[in-house]
Parts: structure tokens; sequence; C-alpha cells
């Protein structure tokens, strides 16, 4: 990466570049966890790894400082991993490649690791500068936020003893988050009958790509295309006309991701070609004018596949998975009536994949309103039992409430005043941050999130703002020193 100038981030943009060396998706924390833990080691300060992999490092308070109120630093060491298809990366072993354009910095056709990397880096510049002023500090670095949440989840209260929490894991910057919504992952299985392939068939490779995709809470609201229901809705219509049987479907990579590919195998009889082409016309010229604004990438291909083929679905599981697919609750489900704009509820259907023994439907709700989750996710599970599947949850997270009384809130707003001359903006979000489940381990915490300009994210497009990088460093700062008793 070009080197970028700049006297009062300089570190930040360090220790960024160092951990886009390590790798770090979900679930691959181990590396990175242990750098952070031996960095703060060296720097003599107080630090544990717990079971989870959690990193928390305990910095004193400054001079003149040792009777303020603690402060947690938080953020998420793990990251999204997704690529290009012409882009060869392999996330369990190399660096992110990152590049320079103007005033942003990029990843090499991969996510680039901003969400939640600039947390890591604000964070390592902040421990190792004995010049700031600040109250007692705990830095926490959580594990797996991406895909559950499960290291908040695991965060033990015994090591901590911060009241005021500032997350760093929003991509808006001037936006105060204030409150985010709830989750819960869902997964639906349908068991695969495998027949013989009949005779005079032909198998046909059925392609959705080009989509933009982004993140399942930021951006679902944006009415983006999603593949998997996008290749649902193409094969239900298929099946007015043609007869076939499924092969496999796969599409997406992660529950929190709007799926941009899916690829279906089907099998038909060869004198149903041209049928197959006929519809393929027809729903691709109508999803590009459906979708000329939102989606403008957007490709459907159909070609013939030439792999050996044996076995395809039985009518009946081709039926009942191609019905599932297309029936699955997808996108906003309702829109808060007490904060203009803001999406209350919502599902993703992010990953579907085949297996050997059935073919699994992984999604994930959100909602401000707990009840209004268990209503999706019953639907859900009605759904899928009415065509003989399997249902289950995992990895529910609470919602974080919006707190009437916050006294970090208003040193936030006024400390923003002061430095750029114009107001913050309080916010809710419809995306999930670890901050309900702090609050649910923790007690009544003090919290409020904020961070850079980070653009795309969950996608090979991701990349930050220097300059946004810069001025929430010079605001992250000034918030410490305003925090005195």
């Amino acid at each position: 990466m070009k080197k970028i100038e700049s006297v009062k981030a300089e570190r930040v943009f360090y220790h960024f570049e160092e951990i886009s060396k390590i790798p770090r998706g979900s679930g691959n924390e181990k590396e990175i966890s242990d750098y952070l833990l031996e960095f703060g080691k060296k720097l003599g300060l107080e630090c544990i790894q717990d079971g989870a992999l959690n990193i928390i490092i305990k910095k004193p308070a400054s001079k003149g400082y040792e009777n303020s109120p603690t402060v947690i630093i938080q953020g998420h060491m793990d990251m999204v991993c997704e690529k290009n298809n012409d882009k060869r990366h392999d996330f369990t072993k190399d660096p992110i490649d990152l590049v320079v354009k103007g005033d942003y910095i990029y990843a090499d056709r991969t996510t680039l690791g901003g969400d939640d990397g600039i947390a890591l880096a604000y964070a390592m510049a902040i421990l190792e500068d004995s010049s700031l002023k600040h109250p007692a500090l705990e830095i926490l670095l959580t594990t797996d936020e991406e895909t559950g949440m499960t290291g908040a989840m695991a965060v033990e209260p015994k090591y901590l003893n911060g009241k005021i929490v500032l997350n760093l894991d929003s991509e808006e910057e001037g936006k105060l988050l204030v409150s985010c919504a709830g989750g819960i992952r869902t997964k639906s299985k349908l068991a695969i009958e495998w027949i013989d392939k009949k005779e005079n068939a032909k198998e046909y490779e059925i392609a959705v790509s080009g989509l933009k995709g982004g993140h399942s809470g930021a951006e679902i609201h944006l009415g983006r295309g999603n593949a998997n229901k996008l290749i649902g809705r193409f094969l239900r219509e298929i099946t007015k006309e043609v007869k076939f049987n499924l092969v496999s479907i796969n599409g997406g990579s992660k529950n929190n991701a709007i799926p941009r590919e899916c690829t279906a195998i089907i099998s038909i009889n060869e004198c149903d070609q041209e049928k197959l082409m006929d519809i393929n016309t027809q729903i691709y010229d109508c999803f590009k004018k459906e979708f000329s604004q939102k989606d403008q990438n957007l490709k459907l291909n159909l070609k013939e596949y030439n792999g050996k083929i044996k076995k395809v679905f039985s009518d009946n599981t081709t039926k009942n998975v191609v019905n599932l697919l297309y029936l699955y609750q997808n996108g906003v489900n309702t829109i808060s009536s007490k904060i203009e704009g803001l999406t209350e509820s919502s599902t993703n259907l992010g990953v579907v994949t085949t297996n050997k023994q059935d073919v699994e439907y992984d999604s994930l709700v959100r909602s401000s309103v707990f009840s209004l989750r268990e209503e999706i996710v019953e639907r859900i599970k009605c759904l899928t039992e009415m065509v003989g599947g399997e249902f289950e949850i995992s990895s529910a997270y609470p919602e974080w409430p919006y707190k009437i009384d916050s006294k970090i809130r208003e040193i936030c707003k006024d400390v923003y005043l002061r430095l750029f001359e114009k107001e913050a903006e309080i916010v809710a979000i419809h995306a999930g941050v670890e901050c309900g489940l702090f609050k649910e381990k923790l007690g009544d915490l003090d919290m409020i999130s904020f961070g850079p300009d980070i653009i795309d994210i969950h996608t090979p497009n991701e990349h930050m703002s220097i300059s946004s990088i810069e001025r929430c460093y010079e605001y992250l700062l000034e918030i410490l020193k305003e925090i005195k008793a």
C-alpha cells in the first residue's frame, strides 16, 4: 500500500496495514488474537485473552484523570471474507492486498476488513501513545462478531469495570449510533431424495451474478437483488412450462451479506431446450427492468452443463426445494413508526447450499422489536414444516434500546460541534452491533457507537475514507479528554 502521510493518525494507518497481513475471517481469529495479546504485553500493560480469544488490554489513566470513570473502547477483530470470482485469494492464509485510490483505501477485489479493523488500529495507536490524556481504559476486542457474536456472548463481567462504552463499529462519520436491532439466525433443511437421471435428459447451469450485494442490515432497505431469491423466482417460472429436476443449487456465503451470486443446475428433456431458452430471455428482460436502478450489472446466464450427472433430485424434492426458496421471507418486513425511515424488521436469505443429504437455507432475521423477530421466525418455521423440512435457530442476540439519560451521548455531541462546527446526527440502525449483548451481560452501561466512513462493507468494493479516519481519530481523542471527573 502506498504510504499515507498523516501527522495525527500515522500510527493508525501503520497498524491497519500490519493487521491486514494477518488472516482474520470469522472463526479464524487465533493469529490476530495472539498478535494483539503480544502487542499489549510488549507495552507492559495488563492483558487478558479469554477462552473465546477475546482480548482485553488495560491502560491506566493519564495524570489528572485518576478519578475519572473507566472507559471501555470496543471493536471486533474478525472480518467478512468476500472476493470477486476473478480474484485468487485464500482468506485463511493470504494477506489483504491494500490499494490507495485518492482519499480511499480499498482491497484488491476482496473485502477490506475496515469493518472492524479500523477499531483495532485506533485502539493500538491509543495504547502505545503515552502523550494522550484519558481516563483508565479497557480495550475490548471481540471475536466472531460477523457470524454470531459469540465472542461478545463469552465476555466475562469479572474482567471489566468500565460503565462507559465507546463502540467503534459504525461506518458513517458524523452519525452517533444510540440504538440497534437484535437478530437471530435461522436454518431450514430439506432432505434430498436422489433418483437416477432420466433418459434423453440434458443439464443446464443457471447463474445469477453481478449484483451489488451489501450489508444485510445497513442496506437491506435499498431493495437490491438477492441472488438466491432471483434464482428461486426463475426456477418457479420454469415450472409453468418445462418439467425439470434439480441437481444442485448454491448461492451466497454469509447470512449477514446480501448474496451477489447463485448457481443452479437443472436436468431437462432435450426436447424442452428451446422453451428453456425462451423463458430465460423473458425473465432476464424482467430482471433488467426491475433492477435497472438498483443493480445495473445484474447478469442471468444460461448455458449447457457438461459435467457428468448420474443422480438428480426427485420430482417431489425438486418441487419442495423450489417452492421453499420462492416463498422464503426476504427483505424488509416492517418500517418503524417511531423513527422515520428506520427499518424495524427484516430477513436476509443469505446462503443456500446443496449437500449430499439436504439443501440448507441460512437466513438472518433482524428486528428492533423482540415480538416481531419471533413472529418472522415462526413464519419461516411454519413454511419449512409445510414442505417437510427441519428448522433450527441459533446465534440470537438482543436489541440495544435507546437510553434516555446518557452522559456520553451529550459529551460526544458537544465535542463534535466544537471540533467540526456542525451537529452530529443521532441515529438508530437496523444493523446489529454488540452493545445489546454488553448491556445484557455487564448491566447498565452508557454506550455510544461511531466511526469513519466505510462504504460497501461486506463486499469486494469495500473502501474507507482516509480523511474521515483522521477526523474520527481526532474526535475519539477529544472525547477521551472530556471524560474527566
